[in-house]
């Protein structure tokens, strides 16, 4: 059986992006655990979870359409504080506004974000 690693994001942007995560992903608990020179930087509680790149291919870096990468979080608290956190560090806020949702996957209070780079992120925590 396969098990889940790691995210990765590209960036054409690296401190503007380490600014950014380094914000929005703190009152999560993740810190920045390693930077790779100017190529790049991992977060995560005890080892790389999370990633930011500069594409190794050299090409300019793009967001995926359609795709979303996920947080989770244990009270609703740190939800709002990473949605905060990430407008405040030159995120947008998407869709509806930070709150609880009722639907398919149950009840969740979840808040969406832009990240500089067009990326579509999202912190979540379920009742």
């Amino acid at each position: 059986m396969a098990a889940f690693t790691h995210v990765t994001v590209g960036t054409n942007a690296l401190a503007k992006a380490r600014a950014f995560y380094d914000s929005v992903l703190a009152p999560l608990g993740l810190k920045r655990i390693k930077d790779f020179g100017d190529g790049g930087s991992c977060w995560g509680q005890s080892t790389e979870e999370f990633m930011v790149l500069k594409p190794a291919d050299g090409k300019p870096a793009t967001h995926a359409n359609g795709g979303t990468i996920g947080f989770t979080c244990d009270s609703p608290e740190k939800v709002k504080a990473f949605h905060d956190a990430g407008v405040a560090s030159g995120g947008n806020s998407i869709e509806d506004p930070p709150g609880w949702r009722d639907g398919a996957f149950g009840k969740l209070y979840l808040a969406y974000l832009r990240d500089p780079f067009g990326n579509k992120i999202c912190a979540l925590h379920r009742s």
